[in-house]
């Protein structure tokens, strides 16, 4: 099968640092071509992939020094996979509605895989304009605030088997792993670990967008002698932050679609604490995983005993449901699906027009 992944421009992929779009659309191209596919990447030239790289520009746009107009290199991209997709059997998109307009009049099966949150008021104007287009969720929950969108299914995230491995813990001490921002609530995962007299390090993305709130709301929780901020880190270092953490702290005040740091915390056996809001309890296994909490009381009291979880069958909860290659083979069967659907759509009527009869097409705009 020939296969396209259309990557949005921000970060490489996979992203150096900081990126969990990016990061999947890495995962699922390798395991396509290690299925024996032919896939086309669509991404920033300092990509890396065993797929054929279309670069569209050479680095991707959040570390570059400067940048002032990031939707100028997404609109060429788009173009370019317009251009050329007559050479592929389906075209996946991975930047949410953007693509909507050059779609919309597309004959080669595709769809987009929505990565972000869908409780945006302004976007139902999008769905009411574009109903047609195929999307793909990435939980239950995410999908919920657009019921009228053509969803035609839904994938949850995988990891590469291999990628991390079983920790066991030693480190003592909590692992917050993500952005400084308010809906993931570092104040709140910090406030869990004191309660609960234990050291706590975050591993943090600060964003320029965050950095008036990292500075009035966050900085001077880092004074306090059971936390250590230790920056943002990359995907080798992940295994040895999250493998020796006693537990992930996930206290989310947000529709979180997904939560890919959760089951990358699973990959390596460590259970995780989370909030139960958005995707959380399709994620986490209550009791067995981790724990979904309500309030600070039960994230607390979750907190003192969630060391006694069996990282075995953490470890064992990733394998079952969020490896890549099951992320890779519920892909294919949305590929397979499609094509067959456009192939039986597009299959010449056997009814035939009398030659004295004139037709005239108009095409919808």
């Amino acid at each position: 099968m020939k296969i396209a992944q259309v990557a949005p421009l921000y970060e490489s992929v996979p992203p150096k640092l900081y990126g969990g779009t990016e990061r999947i659309v890495s995962f699922l191209s390798e395991e396509l071509v290690n299925a024996g596919h032919d896939v086309t990447l669509f991404a920033s030239g300092d990509s890396v992939t065993s797929a054929t790289l279309v670069a569209c520009i050479p680095e991707a746009l959040r570390l570059k020094e400067k940048c002032e107009d990031s939707l100028a290199p997404h609109i060429v991209l788009l173009q370019r996979v317009i251009e050329s997709s007559g050479r592929f059997d389906i075209i996946h998109f991975h930047t949410d509605y953007l693509s909507f307009p050059f779609t919309q009049f597309l004959d080669v099966p595709h769809f987009t895989t929505l990565h972000g949150k869908l409780t945006i008021e302004e976007l139902q104007m999008v769905y009411d304009t574009y109903p047609d287009e195929p999307v793909v969720c990435i939980s239950d929950s995410q999908c919920k605030p657009l019921p009228l969108a053509n969803f035609i299914g839904r994938v949850h995230h995988g990891l590469p088997i291999d990628l991390f491995e079983k920790g066991n813990g030693s480190g003592n001490y909590f692992a917050f792993l993500g952005r400084i921002s308010p809906e993931k609530r570092c104040d709140r995962a910090i406030q869990i670990a004191i309660g609960a007299k234990m050291p706590i390090k975050i591993a943090a993305k600060i964003d320029k967008a965050d950095l008036d709130y990292f500075e009035t709301e966050i900085k001077h929780l880092f004074d306090h002698p059971l936390v250590e901020y230790v920056g943002e880190i990359n995907e080798k270092q992940k295994q040895e932050f999250l493998g020796n953490a006693v537990a992930l702290l996930f206290p989310i005040d947000w529709p979180e679609p997904f939560g890919l740091v959760t089951i990358e915390a699973m990959a390596c056996g460590t259970p995780v604490l989370a909030w139960n809001c958005g995707s959380v309890p399709e994620i986490i296994e209550n009791g067995k995983s981790g724990y979904v909490v309500d309030s600070m009381d039960g994230a607390i009291e979750a907190a003192n005993k969630i060391h006694a979880l069996d990282r075995s069958l953490v470890r064992q909860s990733f394998e079952r449901r969020f490896t890549a290659q099951r992320m890779a083979k519920q892909y294919l069967e949305l590929y397979q699906m499609l094509i067959l659907k456009n192939r039986t759509t597009s299959a010449p009527s056997p009814k035939t027009i009398p030659m004295n009869q004139s037709v005239t097409t108009v095409r919808a705009i």
